[in-house]
């Protein structure tokens, strides 16, 4: 997709079904006099992975109108000159005139810099802008950092979370003897060599000073990792509400320790605080959700976080019919396809020491297996949302049949399809009815869901020449 194609998506996406200025893309009914301003615009568009777009002919309200030839090029000359003479860089703009519904538009393309951040020429490299909430905002210094690391080849994980610190210092600051349980390894007696272990697993760096703790040895290993200033937003928060709003809270509890210091506790908590109870002869706790799918979730969550996202976390809402694990950064895959397509993370060397230390399954295995589980459990389909700059899963307690929407039922087929056909196999009649906990008299309730599903066209028939439906078999759309 070259980037008008992509401009008239974004111009699309920002219309309908709400009309809302995006990150990517900023409305604009007229040139401003105010040059800085068109700076900072141009600064913010060339820090974005992508870049952006300014589109001319598009008013506060979202209504269109035509723009002028004579207008265009007063327009293009303004900000061609701007991108050239008032950024820390030069920066080559494009441009597109085309007729939208009726309306001549004009498109500015502002490319992605390879060098960032970008800033405003003549001041500090602090006065740089980026986009958030579709506003052109000013980039905090931890921002511009990241930036900075990027350019330069560094991954998140590599980057400084604390500098020259001794070797008594380093093995207070991260729980060691958690790293050594967790690869199932003897303690050596040395401290130093504790310290050279942690580094050959890229959670420290030795210096001429000391020691410098990286993010990933913070994020994973650490004791409190409020030590840790420049990660501190990047704790897990629980909360867990008295009904099926969020007017309501009961506790929140603000994680402290390191990711894989404190999973298993987390994960724990959470079966706790979902648990209900079953007053019988001997009274228990009956899980809600399977642990297997709390645990990939909530792996997949921090994991998969995009850490340069500023003011939101990794958050675990538990409401009384459902739980929702939000992190920070959109899927990078589609969400209907996270079955069958390789998995993907933005945080790669995070994702390998996850593995590694046993915390999540093996590439690609996870989300098959919570699937499977949430099926034995005849729970409604877990779903995946996709927003603009963060990705949220819901699972849900058991519902009758009568009680599933539409959707639900869908989706919980699609499932279905996409985890049946990772074996190599296709559902029918049978395998829907066990699905869905119904009996073999129930069989035309099973028809009814897959012809739905075949009209919502998440599934087709694997062999069309098999007329009667009686035989008939069904594989996931993509397949």
């Amino acid at each position: 997709m070259n980037w008008k194609e992509k401009a008239l998506k974004i111009l699309e996406d920002s219309l309908n079904p709400i009309a809302t200025e995006l990150n990517e893309l900023d409305w604009k009914s007229g040139l401003s006099c105010k040059t800085e301003r068109l700076a900072q615009h141009i600064c913010a568009f060339s820090n974005m992975k992508g870049g952006g777009l300014l589109v001319f002919g598009v008013n506060d309200d979202a209504s269109l109108f035509s723009v002028t030839k004579e207008e265009s090029a007063e327009i293009i000359k303004t900000l061609g000159n701007i991108a050239k003479n008032n950024l820390s860089s030069s920066i080559t703009i494009e441009h597109w005139t085309t007729e939208y519904k009726g309306h001549a538009l004009l498109f500015i393309h502002i490319p992605e810099q390879v060098d960032k951040p970008t800033y405003l020429r003549g001041k500090e490299i602090w006065d740089s802008y980026t986009r958030s909430a579709g506003q052109t905002v000013k980039m905090s210094r931890s921002q511009i950092k990241s930036l900075i690391a990027d350019s330069q080849g560094i991954s998140f994980e590599q980057r400084i979370a604390k500098e020259n610190v001794n070797t008594e210092e380093l093995l207070l600051l991260l729980d060691y003897t958690k790293y050594f349980e967790m690869l199932g390894k003897d303690i050596p007696n040395e401290k130093t060599t504790i310290a050279r272990r942690l580094e050959e697993f890229g959670l420290c760096n030795k210096t001429e000073e000391g020691w410098n703790i990286t993010n990933m040895g913070a994020i994973l290993f650490a004791k409190n990792i409020s030590e840790f200033e420049g990660l501190k937003t990047h704790s897990v928060i629980v909360r867990k509400y008295a009904g099926s709003n969020n007017r309501d809270l009961l506790s929140e509890q603000v994680g402290r320790l390191g990711y894989v210091v404190g999973f298993e506790g987390l994960v724990d908590y959470i079966m706790r605080l979902t648990s209900v109870e079953d007053i019988g002869i001997v009274r228990k706790m009956i899980p809600a959700y399977p642990k297997i799918a709390i645990r990939e979730f909530v792996a997949n969550a921090l994991i998969h976080q995009d850490f340069a996202i500023e003011g939101m976390q990794v958050v675990i809402e538990i409401y009384n019919n459902r739980i929702s694990i939000i992190n920070p950064g959109a899927p990078l895959h589609d969400v209907n396809r996270l079955l069958d397509l390789p998995p993907q993370s933005r945080n790669e060397i995070l994702a390998q020491a996850m593995f590694l230390l046993g915390i999540c399954e093996r590439r690609g295995s996870g989300i098959d297996r919570a699937v499977e589980a949430i099926e034995s459990m005849l729970l409604p389909a877990a779903k995946i949302t996709k927003g603009e700059n963060h990705t949220r899963v819901f699972l849900f307690t058991q519902k009758d049949l009568s009680e599933m929407t539409k959707q639900e039922k869908i989706d919980a087929c699609y499932q279905h399809a996409c985890l049946v056909y990772e074996d190599s196999r296709s559902i029918n009649n049978q395998s829907v009815r066990e699905r869905f906990g119904l009996d073999k008299n129930q069989s035309s309730v099973a028809s009814r869901i897959i012809a739905d599903t075949l009209e919502a066209k998440k599934i087709k028939i694997s062999d069309e020449n098999i007329i009667s439906k009686k035989y008939a078999t069904y594989i996931p759309y993509y397949a």
